[in-house]
């Protein structure tokens, strides 16, 4: 990382640019299909059953990988894995899109995700080492900045094209993002430094945390479709089990080649973060599941409509993350963290009270109170994980906290679906499920209040508090 705490350089800036391209294309790509979904089905002649994988086979192959493309990056380089990932991701989404068959383009999914779980940790550690030590808030602002605004606008984006190109397009717009992103990092990114050959490839660790996590997610989502008291359910849930026990005694052995090596694991304020990020993930991919599930069911909103209906979250999450590094730079990570966690919690809270005869006007307030929770907490706690260990670990850590936001997300999914189907009325369903959300997220602020780094310093608090009364004044 630089050391220069000054103003930042002009090819700074610019791998920013690239980093924030990379975000982008990653971050759009798993929300901008979910509107084609339809169209792909119509022109397949196939059911959701099989196009939902489209979206869930990339998605699962890249929580399963990314660790793995962590570690890669930090001992082969980050900007080599960069270029190798954009050059996977690029390629199979022309191929994606020029599929013949739906069986084609799930195989192009699926080799897309190998992409996306090298580029993302790539993209992470190269961020924060573009800049100074005292403007990591600014990267992890940045990071999660333009995948807020991946996220929010790629539903409008998808819909969009969909409705007068064509579903295949939004495959094709993967390639110019990418090609712009790779042409900037390779103009202003520095080469890798040379290996430190002494590290070894800890192909042991990679098999078998592949198999742990691809058992785990797969089991939590079928769980979630088919049920959870069958023998498929208990069967991946007990090979995840095995798995990850195996991982933990290959990984003793392995010591300092271990896929995730002591020095990570051992790390309180890491494990804290990771430990919160399951806790608020959970939350956040209840609240992008059953948001436009009420839309659609009680609202009738079409799926452009409830895509456009989420903005005031997505939005608010994409400038508050912008915003957060420099909060985060004033504040610190306890403050920063803790103050989303609350946030999200008052916006779940405000949420939960939907019923039958709820508006759209109603949810804005609450989704608009969630975006800055999400906003500010995942952009923060992203910043606190990756800087709590040595800038050698920054791929590696980004990844693993990634991870745990997957992991996260699948289990509130499953977790708020059990809820929901439990109650007969749908709307009330919803409102339980997320008044649930509401108490985890309280939890999930005190336990950083404990353990994330850093104090709750009163002087910096007022010192804040008399830069911007002086601001206004």
């Amino acid at each position: 990382m630089a050391d220069d705490p000054g103003k930042l350089s002009k090819s700074a800036i610019l791998g920013m640019v690239a980093m924030a391209f990379a975000v982008f294309v990653i971050a759009n790509d798993f929300t901008a299909l979910s509107v084609a979904i339809p169209a792909i089905e119509k022109d397949f002649g196939t059911t959701v059953n099989t196009t939902q994988w489209v979206i869930n086979g990339y998605a699962m192959v890249f929580g399963v990988l990314i660790v793995t493309g962590g570690r890669l990056a930090d001992m082969f380089g980050r900007r080599r894995a960069f270029f190798i990932g954009s050059a996977i991701f690029a390629t199979f989404s022309v191929l994606g899109g020029l599929a013949p068959n739906v069986w084609v383009l799930l195989a192009c999914r699926f080799v897309m995700g190998v992409g996306g779980a090298l580029m993302w940790p790539a993209v992470l550690g190269m961020t924060f080492g573009l800049l100074p030590r005292n403007k990591a808030g600014l990267a992890g602002g940045l990071v999660m900045g333009s995948a807020g605004f991946g996220n929010a606008f790629g539903p409008l984006l998808g819909g969009a094209l969909t409705d007068t190109v064509g579903w295949r397009w939004v495959f094709f717009l993967n390639l110019p993002i990418a090609v712009a992103g790779v042409l900037i990092t390779y103009l202003v990114v520095a080469p890798d430094g040379d290996r430190d050959k002494r590290e070894k490839i800890d192909y042991r660790g990679m098999v078998v945390l592949t198999v742990a996590v691809f058992s785990l997610l797969l089991g939590l989502d079928l769980g979630t479709r088919i049920g959870w008291d069958t023998p498929w359910s208990y069967g991946l849930f007990s090979m995840s089990a095995a798995a990850f026990l195996m991982f933990f005694f290959v990984e003793r052995r392995a010591r300092n080649d271990a896929l995730v090596p002591d020095d990570v694991i051992r790390n309180a304020g890491f494990a804290a973060a990771c430990l919160t990020v399951l806790a608020m993930s959970a939350i956040f991919f209840a609240a992008l599941l059953y948001l436009p599930q009420y839309m659609s069911h009680e609202l009738k909103f079409s799926a452009i409509e409830c895509g456009a209906g989420l903005l005031p979250m997505m939005g608010t999450f994409a400038v508050t993350s912008f915003i957060s590094g420099r909060l985060y730079e004033r504040l610190g990570p306890k403050v920063s963290v803790v103050g989303g966690a609350i946030f999200l919690a008052a916006g779940m809270f405000l949420l939960s009270r939907v019923h039958t005869g709820t508006t759209y006007v109603d949810l804005i307030f609450g989704m608009f109170v969630l975006g800055i929770g999400v906003g500010l907490f995942y952009s923060s706690i992203t910043t606190a994980g990756i800087t709590c260990l040595d800038p050698a670990r920054a791929s590696l850590a980004g990844a693993i906290v990634y991870m745990f936001q997957i992991a996260g997300g699948s289990i509130g999914l499953g977790a708020n679906t059990a809820i929901v189907l439990s109650n007969s009325n749908f709307a009330d369903g919803i409102s339980i499920a997320f008044l649930v959300d509401a108490i985890i997220a309280v939890c999930g602020a005190v336990v950083a209040l404990l353990f994330v780094g850093g104090t709750l310093d009163r002087e910096k608090l007022m010192t804040a508090w008399r830069h911007k009364h002086r601001a206004h004044a």
